[in-house]
């Protein structure tokens, strides 16, 4: 509060609703990637991977809406989702059953996930007249006010939340963050649930990557490039112990609209990028 106190003084435009909507619209794909990351953090790992999923992911989802231009939206999503959770799934293989440390493991299907964007594309990209008009309105479309990329940001919190909190995968997932020998133990299948997050962290940096191209309308091979660190920041900030066993979703939601909010506050006092 301070802080947006503090520009919009400086800088009236800020304290706009128009610009609060453009920092939502900025911040609903981070978000969406930070709640699989913040997951993935409770269990004491990182997943340094998020990025080339998002960029190869959309891609491939691009390549496929553009081929077959009757593909719906909805399809193109489930495709992504499935996408992702393959990608996912295969960190958390290395991870659990190569015993590699998760930091390594990513780190290395980072350069993997990136290297088979070119491999895929052949190093050309999807431009925006090239997409159907269904897909390049996915995100942008707002048949009820609000633009669909912020709807599906709060749905996805929502879901991650009552994941978290109400059902005993969730609180699994504390438990091995919080002491993985007191979890195994108890019976709580640790190798298991360190599986499970790395799918869904990126089954959810699978739906980002649809979303990041219909809303940029693009898919390129340098997509996302350095956004695994926002993921992270994102869920740190709002408070997700880096050591594990503690985050809120409440917490990564106001961790990424800080982010936003200093983001959009830096181009408005016209600070230089430099």
């Amino acid at each position: 509060m301070l802080l947006i106190g503090i520009v919009a003084i400086n800088t009236p435009a800020f304290f706009t609703v128009e610009n609060f909507r453009n920092i939502l619209l900025n911040i609903s794909i981070l978000v969406i990637v930070a709640l699989g990351q913040t997951m993935v953090i409770i269990t004491r790992g990182i997943d340094l991977s998020v990025s080339a999923i998002i960029g190869l992911v959309a891609m491939m989802v691009s390549f496929a809406v553009v081929s077959f231009p009757a593909v719906s939206p909805a399809l193109a999503i489930l495709l992504g989702m499935l996408l992702g959770a393959i990608l996912g799934s295969f960190n958390g293989l290395i991870i659990t059953a190569g015993k590699v440390p998760p930091i390594i493991a990513t780190l290395g299907t980072l350069s993997i996930y990136r290297g088979m964007v070119f491999l895929y594309s052949g190093g050309t990209w999807i431009n925006s007249f090239e997409m159907p008009d269904s897909y390049r309105a996915l995100a942008k479309a707002a048949p009820l006010g609000i633009p669909n990329i912020i709807l599906f940001a709060v749905v996805v919190a929502v879901i991650v939340y009552i994941f978290l909190n109400h059902t005993r995968p969730g609180r699994d997932i504390y438990a091995v963050g919080s002491n993985p020998d007191a979890a195994n133990v108890s019976g709580i299948p640790v190798q298991r649930t360190i599986f499970m997050v790395y799918v869904i962290s990126g089954l959810l940096a699978g739906l980002a990557a649809v979303l990041w191209a219909s809303r940029f309308e693009s898919a390129q091979t340098n997509t996302a490039l350095g956004f695994e660190l926002q993921t992270v920041a994102a869920s740190v900030v709002g408070g997700v112990n880096i050591f594990g066993g503690s985050g809120t979703v409440i917490g990564v939601i106001l961790g990424a609209f800080l982010l936003g909010t200093i983001e959009n506050a830096l181009i408005l006092v016209r600070i230089s990028p430099f």
